[in-house]
């Protein structure tokens, strides 16, 4: 994730939609004040800054307590000063900065058509077990799905709560949009493309799935469905 001082932004890090090659670019226009979250493993020229910190953990306690989630991940983030991180959702950076910065600076992140997202965050997974028998029907049955609203809904998953939700599909685009909005200089292009290379199956994501696997995702990116008009 970065917030930007200098141009006024807050860009929040989904999954599986190029969040990566876009804080690379992001970095290279940022101020020495701005602050850039670490990301593994590191892809240059982007460069770390500002991110440290002590903050209030109550209310990420608050919200791990209500959803029955594991406590320690807060208190090992408080112990190690990591005040802002990669993937961090809207609503706790909203309690880690001010008032002022989180009301006027434009919010946005980018979200993906869920049954492409999911063979995209499949392959990264699988890459990252090494093991190539590891099917796609092994990992529907994991329910580990890749879902953002997360990130840029409030805790409830009730209320979008960033300015702008970007479509990975028309990126390019919507990004030219954004960067003139925000003063960024672009050429149409983020030049780099940053963990593109775990997805083997370049097939049409349509011609990837069985219908019971449409079906599974489908019913597990509801929400991101009917948020966003996604058809399969």
């Amino acid at each position: 994730m970065i917030i930007s001082h200098k141009h006024r932004f807050i860009f929040i890090k989904t999954k599986k939609t190029a969040g990566t090659s876009l804080e690379v670019f992001l970095s290279q226009h940022c101020g020495d004040r701005d602050v850039v979250t670490p990301i593994s493993p590191p892809v240059p020229p982007h460069q770390p800054q500002n991110h440290e910190g002590y903050f209030n953990p109550l209310p990420e306690i608050f919200f791990r307590y209500q959803d029955g989630r594991n406590l320690k991940p807060v208190f090992e983030k408080l112990q190690k000063r990591e005040r802002f991180y990669n993937h961090l959702p809207g609503y706790l950076i909203r309690t880690r900065v001010s008032r002022s910065v989180w009301q006027n600076y434009f919010k946005f992140c980018v979200e993906r058509n869920p049954w492409d997202k999911t063979i995209s965050f499949y392959y990264m997974l699988q890459r990252s077990r090494r093991d190539p028998e590891f099917t796609f029907d092994d990992y529907l049955a994991l329910g580990n799905f890749c879902l953002n609203y997360p990130y840029y809904m409030d805790a409830e998953g009730k209320k979008v709560i960033v300015d702008r939700v970007l479509h990975y599909e028309n990126l390019n685009q919507e990004l030219a949009e954004v960067f003139d909005q925000l003063g960024i200089p672009f050429d149409g292009s983020l030049g780099v493309w940053a963990k593109s290379n775990n997805r083997k199956d370049r097939r049409p994501y349509q011609e990837f799935y069985t219908a019971e696997q449409r079906d599974r995702v489908t019913e597990a990116f509801q929400k991101e469905i009917e948020l966003h008009g996604y058809q399969f």
